[in-house]
């Protein structure tokens, strides 16, 4: 059985899903490498717009898996700490990975996303929860802390600095209703629509552009490091430039004057 699966429940739109149920779908090496492998192939594939994550069964993803992650892959490491570090940094590159693609990620948070589960909603780019959905940042209550996989630095810029060290600190399981009205999730909704629910917003995002959309995400992302207005606004002149001689800007002007659906080739 795969641990990631990949689907297409309508064009443009690609359904990863982790398929650890036993374990609600519980992070081990395989896991982690398969969701690397499966990453770089939607990055390069061009008929796929937009990605919905969600997990099987009745989890999201419950993080590391305590009974045993597996070795990392590469280069075998001998010593204990050179070992664990490897595993760490395996894990953590997940978060930048699923910023680096071109397509936005849309979180159907299903069930629990503890750890390293939820710094994978953390890091995506809409995140939908249904009702059943909790929430914890658990490594901190396990004694390690609960900085981790890019947590520290997404879930301030989320829901604020004081409710990030709040839940941080206290590494308390948090309900789908709490996470929409601290903006964590954009919405809660009852399990039975919330695959619908998220493949209805990939739809409106593919309404633009494939570039557009691209650099919008690619933007948005560059905006919340830079340290300036000014960066940011550098920024922005150059992606509007770049986009404006594109094919799909071109086809999406004629697509207006003709009155019809833009017909993208990227």
């Amino acid at each position: 059985m795969a641990v990631i699966e990949v689907s297409t429940p309508s064009p443009g739109i690609s359904l990863v899903t982790l398929n650890r149920p036993d374990k609600l779908n519980a992070m081990t090496s395989e896991l982690v490498e398969s969701l690397h492998e499966t990453l770089d192939a939607l990055a390069d594939d061009a008929s796929v717009r937009v990605v919905v994550l969600t997990g099987a069964g009745r989890g999201f993803c419950a993080g590391l898996d305590l009974g045993g992650y597996g070795t990392a892959p590469g280069r075998r490491q001998h010593g204990k700490v050179e070992a664990s570090f490897a595993t760490q940094k395996h894990i953590a590159s997940l978060i930048p990975h699923m910023r680096s693609i071109p397509q936005p990620i849309i979180a159907a948070v299903n069930g629990p996303a503890a750890g390293g589960g939820f710094a994978l909603v953390l890091g995506s780019d809409i995140r939908i929860a249904a009702s059943t959905a909790r929430f914890n940042a658990a490594f901190i209550r396990i004694g390690l802390s609960a900085c981790d996989i890019g947590t520290s630095w997404l879930l301030p810029r989320l829901v604020g600095a004081a409710r990030a060290q709040e839940l941080m600190l206290t590494g308390r399981i948090f309900d789908a209703a709490e996470a929409e009205r601290i903006g964590l999730v954009i919405e809660c909704v009852p399990d039975t629509v919330l695959l619908d629910r998220a493949y209805a917003k990939a739809a409106d995002i593919m309404l633009n552009s494939p570039i557009g959309v691209a650099l919008t995400k690619e933007g948005m992302w560059s905006a919340l490091e830079i340290p300036g207005l000014q960066a940011a606004i550098d920024m922005e002149n150059r992606q509007q430039i770049m986009a404006s001689f594109s094919d799909d800007a071109q086809e999406t002007l004629r697509a207006r004057a003709d009155k019809r659906t833009p017909r993208y080739s990227s």
